[in-house]
Protein backbone atom coordinates (compact mmCIF):
# COMPACT_ATOMS: atom_id res chain seq x y z
CA UNK A 1 0.00 0.00 0.00
CA UNK A 2 1.24 3.47 -0.82
CA UNK A 3 1.67 6.04 1.28
CA UNK A 4 -1.15 7.95 -0.79
CA UNK A 5 -3.30 5.29 -0.12
CA UNK A 6 -2.45 5.07 4.03
CA UNK A 7 -3.77 8.94 4.25
CA UNK A 8 -6.66 7.82 2.33
CA UNK A 9 -7.90 5.13 4.04
CA UNK A 10 -6.90 6.41 7.84
CA UNK A 11 -8.70 9.37 7.44
CA UNK A 12 -11.83 7.17 5.85
CA UNK A 13 -11.70 4.92 9.23
CA UNK A 14 -11.40 8.62 11.29
CA UNK A 15 -14.40 9.39 9.27
CA UNK A 16 -16.06 5.86 10.00
CA UNK A 17 -14.58 5.89 14.03
CA UNK A 18 -16.73 9.42 14.26
CA UNK A 19 -13.45 11.11 14.78
CA UNK A 20 -14.09 13.20 12.36
CA UNK A 21 -17.68 14.14 11.32
CA UNK A 22 -19.27 16.39 8.41
CA UNK A 23 -18.30 19.59 8.79
CA UNK A 24 -14.91 19.22 10.47
CA UNK A 25 -12.21 21.23 9.87
CA UNK A 26 -9.07 18.66 9.58
CA UNK A 27 -5.77 19.53 11.75
CA UNK A 28 -3.29 21.72 9.91
CA UNK A 29 -1.13 20.14 7.42
CA UNK A 30 1.97 19.35 9.45
CA UNK A 31 0.12 17.74 12.32
CA UNK A 32 -2.01 15.42 10.74
CA UNK A 33 1.36 14.33 8.77
CA UNK A 34 3.07 13.49 11.90
CA UNK A 35 -0.05 12.04 13.46
CA UNK A 36 -0.65 9.53 10.60
CA UNK A 37 3.10 8.78 9.96
CA UNK A 38 3.56 10.41 6.57
CA UNK A 39 5.25 12.84 4.66
CA UNK A 40 3.43 16.39 3.70
CA UNK A 41 3.68 15.49 0.33
CA UNK A 42 2.18 12.29 0.56
CA UNK A 43 -0.52 13.80 3.06
CA UNK A 44 -1.67 16.65 -0.22
CA UNK A 45 -1.92 13.60 -2.58
CA UNK A 46 -4.29 11.43 -0.48
CA UNK A 47 -6.07 15.03 0.53
CA UNK A 48 -6.54 16.24 -3.25
CA UNK A 49 -7.64 11.92 -4.03
CA UNK A 50 -10.22 12.52 -1.42
CA UNK A 51 -11.21 16.02 -2.25
CA UNK A 52 -12.15 14.60 -6.11
CA UNK A 53 -14.36 11.24 -3.97
CA UNK A 54 -16.59 14.19 -2.55
CA UNK A 55 -14.79 13.55 1.09
CA UNK A 56 -12.97 16.74 1.87
CA UNK A 57 -13.43 20.30 0.56
CA UNK A 58 -10.09 22.29 0.62
CA UNK A 59 -11.18 26.66 0.94
CA UNK A 60 -8.47 29.24 0.19
CA UNK A 61 -7.12 29.93 3.25
CA UNK A 62 -9.04 28.14 5.30
CA UNK A 63 -7.94 24.71 5.42
CA UNK A 64 -9.69 21.44 4.56
CA UNK A 65 -13.21 20.40 5.59
CA UNK A 66 -15.13 17.03 5.79
CA UNK A 67 -17.86 17.44 2.97
CA UNK A 68 -21.53 16.84 4.14
CA UNK A 69 -20.47 13.31 3.04
CA UNK A 70 -23.93 13.11 0.47
CA UNK A 71 -24.71 10.08 -0.55
CA UNK A 72 -25.42 11.45 -4.07
CA UNK A 73 -22.24 13.68 -4.43
CA UNK A 74 -19.98 10.19 -3.00
CA UNK A 75 -21.95 7.92 -5.78
CA UNK A 76 -21.47 10.56 -8.57
CA UNK A 77 -17.29 8.93 -9.00
CA UNK A 78 -19.80 5.63 -10.56
CA UNK A 79 -21.01 7.84 -13.84
CA UNK A 80 -17.61 7.37 -15.54
CA UNK A 81 -18.02 3.17 -14.85
CA UNK A 82 -21.45 3.49 -16.72
CA UNK A 83 -20.14 6.05 -19.06
CA UNK A 84 -17.37 3.40 -20.08
CA UNK A 85 -20.31 0.06 -20.05
CA UNK A 86 -23.03 2.32 -22.03
CA UNK A 87 -20.52 3.00 -24.71
CA UNK A 88 -20.95 -0.33 -26.39
CA UNK A 89 -23.40 -1.80 -23.58
CA UNK A 90 -26.52 0.61 -23.90
CA UNK A 91 -28.84 -2.10 -23.01
CA UNK A 92 -27.06 -2.72 -19.66
CA UNK A 93 -27.29 0.72 -18.66
CA UNK A 94 -30.66 1.12 -19.10
CA UNK A 95 -31.83 -2.39 -17.26
CA UNK A 96 -30.19 -1.51 -14.20
CA UNK A 97 -31.71 2.09 -14.35
CA UNK A 98 -34.81 0.40 -14.75
CA UNK A 99 -34.45 -1.88 -11.96
CA UNK A 100 -33.75 0.85 -9.80
CA UNK A 101 -36.40 2.92 -10.92
CA UNK A 102 -39.13 0.31 -10.83
CA UNK A 103 -37.83 -0.10 -6.61
CA UNK A 104 -38.28 3.51 -6.31
CA UNK A 105 -41.50 3.81 -7.69
CA UNK A 106 -42.64 0.82 -5.14
CA UNK A 107 -40.86 2.36 -2.65
CA UNK A 108 -42.20 6.08 -2.65
CA UNK A 109 -46.11 4.66 -3.56
CA UNK A 110 -46.50 4.22 0.22
CA UNK A 111 -44.13 7.49 1.18
CA UNK A 112 -44.20 10.40 -0.78
CA UNK A 113 -45.90 13.46 0.51
CA UNK A 114 -49.03 15.32 -0.60
CA UNK A 115 -47.03 17.83 -1.86
CA UNK A 116 -44.83 16.17 -3.56
CA UNK A 117 -47.50 14.64 -5.53
CA UNK A 118 -48.57 17.82 -6.19
CA UNK A 119 -44.96 19.27 -7.27
CA UNK A 120 -44.94 15.95 -9.65
CA UNK A 121 -48.83 17.31 -11.29
CA UNK A 122 -48.12 20.56 -12.05
CA UNK A 123 -44.83 19.13 -13.59
CA UNK A 124 -46.85 16.81 -15.51
CA UNK A 125 -49.67 20.09 -16.57
CA UNK A 126 -46.62 21.95 -17.76
CA UNK A 127 -45.98 19.14 -20.22
CA UNK A 128 -49.18 19.55 -21.05
CA UNK A 129 -49.15 22.45 -22.01
CA UNK A 130 -45.77 22.20 -23.84
CA UNK A 131 -47.20 20.02 -26.16
CA UNK A 132 -50.10 21.00 -27.16
CA UNK A 133 -48.39 24.96 -27.64
CA UNK A 134 -44.81 24.95 -28.48
CA UNK A 135 -44.01 21.10 -28.80
CA UNK A 136 -40.50 22.16 -30.49
CA UNK A 137 -39.27 22.76 -26.75
CA UNK A 138 -37.93 19.46 -26.45
CA UNK A 139 -35.72 20.19 -24.00
CA UNK A 140 -37.89 21.51 -21.45
CA UNK A 141 -39.95 18.15 -21.95
CA UNK A 142 -36.83 16.40 -21.05
CA UNK A 143 -35.93 18.39 -18.06
CA UNK A 144 -39.61 17.60 -16.83
CA UNK A 145 -39.51 14.19 -17.11
CA UNK A 146 -35.76 14.49 -15.05
CA UNK A 147 -37.25 16.19 -12.56
CA UNK A 148 -40.79 14.19 -12.27
CA UNK A 149 -38.14 10.68 -11.72
CA UNK A 150 -36.32 12.60 -9.20
CA UNK A 151 -39.08 13.45 -7.33
CA UNK A 152 -40.49 9.69 -7.10
CA UNK A 153 -36.50 8.99 -6.43
CA UNK A 154 -36.10 11.13 -3.92
CA UNK A 155 -39.33 9.90 -2.42
CA UNK A 156 -38.93 6.28 -1.88
CA UNK A 157 -36.62 6.96 1.37
CA UNK A 158 -33.42 5.47 0.21
CA UNK A 159 -30.57 7.97 -0.26
CA UNK A 160 -28.50 5.23 -1.94
CA UNK A 161 -31.22 4.55 -4.25
CA UNK A 162 -31.28 8.12 -4.75
CA UNK A 163 -27.86 8.57 -5.98
CA UNK A 164 -27.50 4.96 -7.75
CA UNK A 165 -30.36 6.36 -9.55
CA UNK A 166 -28.90 9.56 -10.88
CA UNK A 167 -25.79 7.90 -11.46
CA UNK A 168 -27.66 5.76 -14.45
CA UNK A 169 -30.77 7.92 -15.24
CA UNK A 170 -28.64 11.02 -16.15
CA UNK A 171 -26.38 9.33 -18.93
CA UNK A 172 -29.39 8.57 -20.82
CA UNK A 173 -30.72 11.99 -21.22
CA UNK A 174 -29.02 12.21 -24.61
CA UNK A 175 -30.80 9.12 -25.97
CA UNK A 176 -33.80 10.25 -24.65
CA UNK A 177 -33.77 13.67 -25.67
CA UNK A 178 -33.14 12.22 -29.25
CA UNK A 179 -36.30 10.10 -29.07
CA UNK A 180 -38.47 13.13 -28.17
CA UNK A 181 -36.67 14.98 -31.85
CA UNK A 182 -36.96 11.72 -33.83
CA UNK A 183 -40.30 9.81 -32.85
CA UNK A 184 -43.43 10.86 -33.38
CA UNK A 185 -45.59 10.93 -30.72
CA UNK A 186 -43.10 9.96 -28.31
CA UNK A 187 -43.57 13.24 -25.52
CA UNK A 188 -47.17 12.39 -25.52
CA UNK A 189 -46.65 8.52 -24.96
CA UNK A 190 -44.31 9.75 -22.47
CA UNK A 191 -46.89 11.83 -20.67
CA UNK A 192 -49.58 9.41 -20.53
CA UNK A 193 -47.18 7.33 -18.85
CA UNK A 194 -45.92 9.41 -16.87
CA UNK A 195 -49.81 9.92 -15.49
CA UNK A 196 -50.29 6.59 -15.16
CA UNK A 197 -47.54 6.19 -12.71
CA UNK A 198 -48.65 9.60 -10.81
CA UNK A 199 -52.26 7.96 -10.64
CA UNK A 200 -50.93 5.08 -8.69
CA UNK A 201 -48.47 6.87 -6.62
CA UNK A 202 -51.61 8.70 -5.73
CA UNK A 203 -53.56 5.53 -5.14
CA UNK A 204 -51.10 4.76 -2.70
CA UNK A 205 -50.55 1.23 -4.79
CA UNK A 206 -46.60 0.00 -4.07
CA UNK A 207 -47.73 -2.61 -7.01
CA UNK A 208 -48.92 -0.87 -9.26
CA UNK A 209 -46.31 2.11 -9.24
CA UNK A 210 -43.79 -0.45 -9.71
CA UNK A 211 -45.62 -2.09 -12.51
CA UNK A 212 -46.81 1.36 -14.68
CA UNK A 213 -42.35 3.00 -14.26
CA UNK A 214 -42.25 -0.95 -16.06
CA UNK A 215 -44.12 -0.12 -18.32
CA UNK A 216 -42.72 3.38 -19.09
CA UNK A 217 -39.11 2.29 -19.11
CA UNK A 218 -39.38 -0.60 -21.27
CA UNK A 219 -41.12 1.63 -23.94
CA UNK A 220 -38.42 3.96 -23.78
CA UNK A 221 -35.85 1.32 -24.52
CA UNK A 222 -37.63 -0.43 -27.05
CA UNK A 223 -38.33 2.64 -29.21
CA UNK A 224 -34.44 3.85 -28.99
CA UNK A 225 -33.54 0.60 -30.02
CA UNK A 226 -36.21 0.36 -32.56
CA UNK A 227 -35.25 4.09 -33.58
CA UNK A 228 -31.18 3.82 -34.69
CA UNK A 229 -29.87 0.59 -33.67
CA UNK A 230 -28.51 2.16 -30.60
CA UNK A 231 -26.47 4.76 -31.96
CA UNK A 232 -27.80 7.58 -29.86
CA UNK A 233 -27.46 5.36 -26.99
CA UNK A 234 -23.86 4.97 -27.63
CA UNK A 235 -23.16 8.43 -27.96
CA UNK A 236 -25.00 9.37 -24.61
CA UNK A 237 -23.12 11.58 -21.78
CA UNK A 238 -23.61 13.09 -18.35
CA UNK A 239 -26.42 15.93 -18.38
Amino acid sequence: MSRTDEVINSIKRMILEGVLKPGDRLPVEKDLAESLGVSRSSLREGISALSLLGVVNTRQGDGTYITKLDVTQLLAPLGFVVDLEGRGNARHVHTIRRVLECEAARLAATRITDEALLQARELLDEATRIAGEAPQYHERIIEIDIHFHRIIAVHGGNPILVGLIDAFAGRTVRGRLWRSLHEEGADRRTHEEHLAIWRALVARDPERARIRMANHLVGVEESLYALADDEPLSEQGPH
